[in-house]
């Protein structure tokens, strides 16, 4: 049994002499299971950005549906400001899901956070519209809204966590990169659900009921998602913390105060990279699409077919860039990215600006694999951050406090932000902060590729592997020392 420090709560499994350790005290990974549980959880998040999908493609009907009035350009702004409130109430699901997760488990919130999101998209496909209920069709379709938002608070830094305690040492980062993986495939199969739709029904069929069916598809899904996350097995790491927390004995749970007190820099740390990571994603897979319609006259289908083109070559170079990162490491791989978006977001947005269709296609891409190395590797590298008994609470609420401040407000301020300058290139002004903030932060990050995570035990795919691990001098967890502990008096040392 590893020797425990006095802050059990906060830093989890934690041994002082790595030579004190055994084959039985290293996880073994049950690969079978590892597969399934990569597979549940990025079909949540492909779930997540389908509706994503879904509702931008339907911006224009959903307003005519939900909202009144003459004018198209307030209906559309109406619809997406719906589709903003969201992001308002993802903090308060993290708050609210993270310790939630840290305390019962991570499948079980997990899975009820898949059927919350499926039940939000589901609704919205059953509301009547503003001409049978009136005022009532908004009002519920932000209700709709808001269980998607509070439930994906939940979602993202659940699911990162899974795979991550799920995972071998060596391999976190592949495992890790399905995530981002369903990302891209939701979003496509929400937009070509959509689009689909829109070449096979008429205008009016379109209006009157052909919307309703990419929502209503959510229910199916989320029936699948739910039965594929309630067939997983608690994550290995999460099962060792219990089970060491059981023969401790009862542990305070940590508040958010102590949270934000004892492990506040690597909650910095969190923000900054998911602002570089999520104000990359949008820009490119949310505003984009507007931006080459509307500030550079671009083809409308056009456009958006480009979007899709781009997001398809990404979907295999997302794996190759897991792998990347498990050989050659996480900070080469991220400050690599934040120095490629610095040198190309003008060049970039240069080439957008030359109606060329192949110009604009190679400025799309370029941004593309920039982002691959973010989407690649975040997922591996975020959880590693904290410690397995506040991984969840802490990753959920940096996570979704990033994202709702940075990442969801970069389609609306950049659009804003041009029209205001007049000026083409803003979008690669903030494209440039963002990566000067992914720089710096990085530069403080340690460097986790192939080191066990925090307050975890060593992760292996077999005993061969545990014995081959114990007869080597690899560092037993990712910290020289602990970060300083909710009670002065308890400070260790890792060795």
């Amino acid at each position: 049994m590893p020797d425990y420090t006095g802050n059990d709560a906060h830093f989890g499994w934690f041994t002082r002499r790595r030579a004190n350790l055994k084959p039985d005290d290293l996880t073994i990974v049950d690969e079978p299971m590892l597969r399934r549980a990569v597979g549940a959880a990025a079909l949540g998040n492909a779930m997540e950005w389908f509706d994503f999908g879904v509702y931008g493609y339907l911006a224009v009907t959903l307003g005519h549906v939900f909202f009144p009035g003459n004018s198209p350009t307030a209906q559309v702004i109406a619809t997406f400001a719906t589709f903003t409130v969201a992001f308002l109430v993802r903090p308060l699901g993290g708050l609210v899901f993270g310790p939630l997760g840290d305390r019962f488990g991570r499948q079980r919130v997990l899975a009820a956070t898949m059927i919350m999101m499926a039940l939000g998209t589901f609704a919205i496909g059953l509301i009547p519209s503003y001409e049978r209920i009136g005022l009532w069709a908004p009002a519920l379709l932000l209700l709709a809204r808001l269980l998607q938002g509070f439930s994906t608070g939940g979602e993202y830094g659940g699911a990162a966590t899974f795979i991550a305690e799920y995972s071998t040492d060596a391999r976190r980062g592949q495992m890790g990169s399905w995530l981002e993986f369903g990302t891209l495939g939701g979003y496509i199969a929400g937009a070509g659900v959509v689009t689909a739709l829109t070449s096979l029904l008429d205008a009016d069929a379109m209006l009157d009921w052909g919307w309703r069916i990419p929502f209503l598809v959510a229910g199916p899904l989320g029936l699948l998602g739910l039965y594929m996350r309630m067939k997983l097995e608690e994550t290995p790491a999460f099962k060792a913390h219990a089970e060491a927390m059981e023969v401790q004995g009862d542990v305070p749970r940590v508040g958010l105060r102590e949270l934000v007190a004892v492990h506040g820099p690597q909650l910095l740390k969190c923000i900054g990279l998911v602002l570089v990571f999520n104000v990359t994603d949008y820009m490119l897979l949310t505003y984009m699409p507007s931006y080459l319609t509307v500030t550079l006259g671009y083809g409308e289908a056009k456009g958006l077919l480009l979007i899709l083109i781009v997001m398809l070559v990404m979907m295999p170079l997302n794996v190759i860039g897991g792998h990347f990162s498990d050989r050659f490491g996480r900070k080469p791989m991220i400050i690599g990215a934040c120095v490629a978006m610095f040198a190309l977001a003008i060049p970039c947005m240069l080439l957008l600006g030359t109606g060329s269709d192949v110009l604009i296609f190679t400025g799309l891409m370029l941004l593309g694999v920039a982002l691959v190395c973010f989407t690649s590797t975040m997922p591996s590298t975020l959880p590693a951050l904290f410690y397995t008994p506040v991984r969840y609470s802490a990753l959920s609420i940096a996570f979704n406090v990033s994202v709702s401040l940075f990442g969801g407000t970069t389609p609306l301020l950049t659009a804003w932000l041009v029209e205001r300058t007049g000026d083409p290139l803003v979008p690669a002004y903030y494209l440039m902060a963002a990566a000067v903030v992914g720089m710096v932060t990085m530069a403080f990050v340690t460097e986790t590729a192939g080191l066990p995570l925090r307050g975890s035990p060593p992760a292996v795919a077999d005993h061969a592997e545990a014995r081959e691990w114990l007869a080597g001098d690899a560092p037993l967890t990712v910290d020289a020392e602990l970060p300083a502990p909710a009670d002065p008096h308890a400070a260790v040392s890792a060795g």
